[in-house]
């Protein structure tokens, strides 16, 4: 059974918060905004601040089928929305000609009836589900190309989809959409004006120390604070790309399958990989000094 929409943009932070997301009070009322006038919600910011992650979730707290649309360049109708079973209807075609039938038009209707349709993603968003409308999670939009989101503008606006050999499918009930971005290229305003926007930042200190005892409730307190304060000083260098929460907790995963109890210089070098992404930025953290980062971090400078 389906959760009831949220009726607060507290219930919204709630309702996150108990299935281990917790969100600032700007994005519980976005949240909160989307469901209650059923307006799709982009989300934009760096990887790793918990965009895919809100959608995911989102579903699960409202118990809702989770259908994710990953985005890439090349990608078109036939992989987004739908596209015609060609082999089926070949068949279609011989076995009708086998048996005499030639009338085109009929041959036209039979070959373009809805049982050849196969759906993709964003068509399958928009048919009835047992558990109410899904969330249809739209992941990375910036990685397509820019002409896939004008193939999105008419379901975004009017939550239907055009066949021209079927005509206009219409969702009975809107599907929850979340769209997310890294801002790798701008998104066109035609898109985002069919859209409520919000930037997910990095989090506070505080949130991110929340997140962490929420996702790793058995680390030992101590460390946990420790980590989210290296973490926050981190990001204050110039680095090619700053950990994102994501990383947060892959490495407060990693000290603690190294039983590790207090943060040490030697153990942030021994295990930095988790932490960051590109050698420039290893290279750049480790001439800073790690134990200058470390001293800075637990007196807050």
């Amino acid at each position: 059974m389906t959760e009831a929409i949220p009726d607060s943009p507290a219930a919204a932070a709630r309702l996150l918060t108990a299935h281990g997301y917790v969100p600032d009070e700007e994005l519980g009322v976005a949240v909160y905004l989307a469901l209650k006038l059923g307006r799709p919600l982009f989300l934009e910011g760096e990887a790793g601040v918990g965009k895919t992650e809100l959608a995911k979730v989102l579903a699960q707290a409202l118990k809702r089928e989770l259908i994710r649309l990953p985005c890439y360049e090349g990608l078109d109708t036939a992989t987004a929305v739908y596209e015609w079973d060609h082999l089926r209807q070949l068949l279609e075609i011989r076995l009708a000609e086998a048996s005499g039938a030639h009338e085109r038009e009929s041959l036209t209707r039979s070959v373009f009836a809805p049982h050849f349709l196969i759906e993709r993603p964003l068509l399958r968003a928009l048919r009835p589900h047992p558990g109410g409308p899904p969330v249809l999670l739209i992941d990375e939009l910036d990685r397509a190309d820019e002409p896939f989101e004008a193939l999105l503008l008419e379901l975004l606006g009017e939550f239907q989809v055009t066949i021209p050999e079927l005509g206009t499918i219409r969702a009975a009930e809107p599907p929850i959409v979340v769209i997310t971005s890294n801002r790798t290229r701008d998104i066109h305003d035609a898109l985002k004006r069919r859209c409520l926007y919000q930037w997910l930042d990095y989090p506070s200190a505080a949130r991110e120390l929340e997140i962490l005892r929420q996702k790793e409730p058995g680390l030992d307190g101590r460390l946990q604070a420790e980590v989210v304060a290296f973490v926050q000083r981190l990001r204050r260098e110039d680095l090619f790309k700053a950990p994102g929460i994501a990383e947060t907790l892959d490495w407060a995963r990693a000290l603690a399958a190294l039983n590790v109890h207090e943060l040490g210089a030697e153990w942030i070098e021994l295990t930095l990989g988790a932490l960051l992404k590109y050698q420039d930025d290893v290279t750049r953290v480790r001439d800073a000094g790690v134990a200058t980062l470390l001293s800075a971090a637990r007196t807050g400078s």
